[in-house]
């Protein structure tokens, strides 16, 4: 991963309060949901993100899904303007982000943070539409975010974490992935493959974006990585991880090769590093 992080980067000095920066509605918080072929899911976990927390913001990435999920997501947002229209208010909270190709969960989350970072959201988080991921449960991410973390993880495996109809082989691979990445990189973080987090904009900007090449399940861990070589303030919070109900996972074999090669190639050029063998790349 060529990184050219300031480990100091994300370091506050001690004595800093903790500034609160989302609501209790969830105001000042981006959520960005990729989507692709999700257009039964995706009006689902809108209704229940906005019964939650209905101050927060939604951007919808569609990789031009076949399916005209982008199309349900411009109905939804037309709706959702309306809406505030008649309460006076200039703009509604739904957004929509087309691409023109399916081009990998970590390039949609690219494109997302990119669009939230010019728009100054103090918080972007990453959320699935498929409903294994509980807006419910997405205030216990915020809270830690006020409390003063950098980056939070809605995780599977810490005290309190729960999976809810996942298969067992797919539990077992992703336990097996987390374990596996925890020990090539050292990275004192359960669910480093969890796809539900909340970010401070300052770990987006510092954490060069511009430089990640990982696309799928990947993408997770790499971030994840970045945030924590740049001495950021990880956390993890306990979810219910539930699988989904309606269309099928994304997944491939593909996928887990990659991720597999890219953390061997991480966790080496970590040790070189502290061996002082090779510079910080």
């Amino acid at each position: 991963m060529a990184s050219g992080i300031d480990a100091s980067a994300g370091q506050r000095q001690s004595g800093d309060a903790p500034q609160p920066v989302v609501g209790a509605d969830g105001a000042g918080a981006l959520v960005v949901v990729p989507t692709f072929n999700e257009r039964d899911n995706l009006p689902v976990i809108v209704e229940r993100l906005q019964a939650a927390l209905p101050g927060v913001h939604l951007l919808v990435v569609d990789d031009s899904s076949p399916d005209g999920t982008g199309e349900v997501a411009e109905k939804l947002a037309r709706q959702d303007a309306e809406a505030h229209a008649e309460k006076g208010e200039e703009s509604g909270r739904i957004h929509v982000l087309h691409r023109e190709e399916k081009d990998g969960l970590g390039k949609a989350y690219l494109a997302g943070f990119a669009w939230g970072l010019s728009r100054d959201y103090p918080v972007i988080v990453e959320m699935d539409a498929d409903g294994s991921h509980a807006p419910e449960q997405l205030h216990r991410l915020f809270d830690a975010i006020n409390d003063g973390a950098d980056l939070v993880i809605g995780s599977r495996y810490v005290p309190g974490g729960k999976l809810v109809n996942w298969p067992k082989h797919r539990e077992f691979l992703s336990r097996g992935a987390n374990t596996y990445a925890r020990v090539a990189l050292g990275a004192k973080v359960h669910d480093i493959t969890a796809g539900f987090r909340a970010y401070r904009r300052s770990v987006l900007e510092k954490i060069q974006l511009d430089t990640v090449e990982s696309a799928g399940y990947c993408f997770q861990i790499d971030l994840a990585w970045r945030t924590v070589r740049a001495g950021f303030d990880v956390r993890e919070v306990p979810i219910t991880f539930t699988e989904r109900e309606l269309g099928v996972s994304k997944m491939s074999g593909g996928v887990m090769s990659e991720a597999f090669t890219m953390v061997a190639r991480w966790g080496i050029q970590s040790r070189l590093e502290r061996l002082g063998l090779v510079k910080n790349s």
